[in-house]
């Protein structure tokens, strides 16, 4: 059996050690949610949502040793950890409270005495989830996904194992049966044969357009149902009327959270001309003024990058695109996995930055001639995860919304996800919808039911 080790990127020091679970192991697993799979699907919707409000107080009760597992793991600032663990509680609130008229049957009115549509779980459901929020991007697909009557096997990315083997013991600690949510150390083989075992009812990936693409291919195979989010290059559209002052903070917040490894945030910035040389200056001054250094300080902002692999990757980006002609206004430094904050400007639609997906803490700024040109240049993109646009035209802002089609579109804001609003993306950003009433319908059978009396 393979082992593997997690290491800490901003020490490099080894974490831990794991091996990866063996074929019978996973077999184990999967039949052990098999085997809870029936009465966990007839327990009352009431009592699954009083377990998920055990798992929100637990998560506040655990914050601060969660953020600071996911510091050790991948290099998150602590503080931005803290917030990661409080959302995750938020979203569990969220499907306590609203689970039960979510599920609740669709009267339909027919020739039938009566008709309805019911929503009954799907089965186990296998999830395959990244390093970059190693809590929330987990807890997004359990809440909904258990609470509809669900059970889920989670493979979580190698270099946050403690953070997976932590969510598991979350749920059996705020009283879930044993089965209900696992834990896999499994390698890509293994997920691929699990996908094809009949015991698994649907698959949901969140990580690159490769593994979607492989994902997917191996679920339509088996006629498995399949949600992906994928990557993002959402572009930041700054029209020549945006208020600077009041949303700066914001859009250097939508490019530099989480060291820029965030599938959702700002990576094209692309400004109308007449306000360039005011968004560059404000922009690059809040840049320089964000704190890197130790994840593990409260006060800093822009840590290590998860791996150093990563972190060469994205200078292989910004150096393919500094040959084909941008600049460089600040940063492309790198020491290890720790990247400095870059600007980059003259950023053109030919240079990988602005075609690629760029995971760290580089901002891409690209000039418009007007707002048309600004739009035009923001839907040229492979990817549709989303959109951002700074304005104080909300009337033209919101006459343009379809021009750009992504998933989400935010006026006056950076793009984010919130439990009460569907998330997912277009094009090779994927398809599919998580949170919301969208996202607790997903992995259900939505069953006609029609009586004749």
């Amino acid at each position: 059996m393979k082992e593997y080790q997690t290491k800490n990127p901003y020490t490099t020091e080894v974490v831990d050690t794991y091996t990866e679970d063996s074929s019978v192991e996973i077999e184990s697993k999967l039949k052990k949610a098999l085997a809870i799979e029936s009465s966990w699907a007839r327990m009352e919707i009431e009592d699954r949502c009083e377990l998920l409000t055990n798992v929100a107080e637990l998560l506040i009760e655990r914050k601060e040793e969660y953020a600071a597992l996911m510091t050790q793991e991948m290099g998150k600032p602590y503080a931005q950890g803290i917030s990661e663990i409080e959302k995750c509680a938020w979203a569990c609130d969220f499907y306590a409270l609203n689970a039960d008229d979510l599920l609740a049957d669709e009267i339909i009115d027919t020739d039938a005495d009566e008709s309805f549509i019911s929503h009954d779980p799907l089965g186990c459901i296998l999830a395959v989830m990244p390093w970059n929020y190693p809590f929330w991007q987990v807890i997004r697909f359990a809440a909904p996904t258990l609470t509809a009557g669900n059970t889920a096997l989670l493979k979580h990315a190698q270099n946050v194992t403690g953070c997976s083997l932590a969510i598991e013991q979350l749920f059996l600690d705020a009283g879930y049966p044993e089965g209900c949510f696992q834990s896999l150390k499994a390698g890509h083989e293994e997920i691929e044969k699990l996908i094809a075992n009949d015991g698994i009812k649907a698959v949901t990936l969140t990580g690159s357009e490769k593994a979607g693409k492989s994902i997917a291919g191996t679920a339509g195979k088996h006629l498995k149902k399949s949600v992906l989010e994928l990557g993002g290059n959402n572009a930041c559209i700054v029209w020549e009327d945006a208020d600077l002052d009041q949303h700066i903070n914001t859009m250097v917040t939508a490019r530099m959270q989480n060291t820029g490894q965030s599938c959702i945030a700002a990576k094209r910035f692309i400004v109308c001309e007449d306000i360039y040389d005011a968004f560059l200056e404000k922009f690059t001054a809040k840049v320089k003024s964000l704190k890197s250094g130790d994840p593990r300080n409260e006060e800093t902002f822009i840590g290590v990058m998860a791996r150093e692999d990563l972190a060469e990757e994205l200078q292989k980006q910004v150096n393919e695109s500094i040959k084909k002609g941008a600049k460089v206004i600040l940063g492309n430094m790198r020491n290890g996995a720790y990247y400095s904050p870059t600007i980059l400007t003259d950023v053109t639609i030919d240079m990988p930055v602005f075609i690629e997906e760029t995971f760290g803490p580089v901002a891409a700024i690209t000039k418009a001639k007007n707002r048309e040109e600004a739009i035009a240049l923001a839907a040229n993109s492979r990817l549709g995860l989303g959109s951002m646009l700074f304005t104080e035209d909300i009337d033209a802002a919101m006459n343009i919304i379809s021009n750009i089609p992504d998933g989400a579109f935010f006026i006056n804001d950076m793009v984010k996800s919130d439990p009460r609003l569907p998330f997912g993306g277009t094009k090779a950003s994927g398809y599919g919808r998580e949170l919301s009433r969208e996202g607790i319908l997903e992995f259900v059978n939505k069953k006609t039911v029609y009586i004749k009396k």
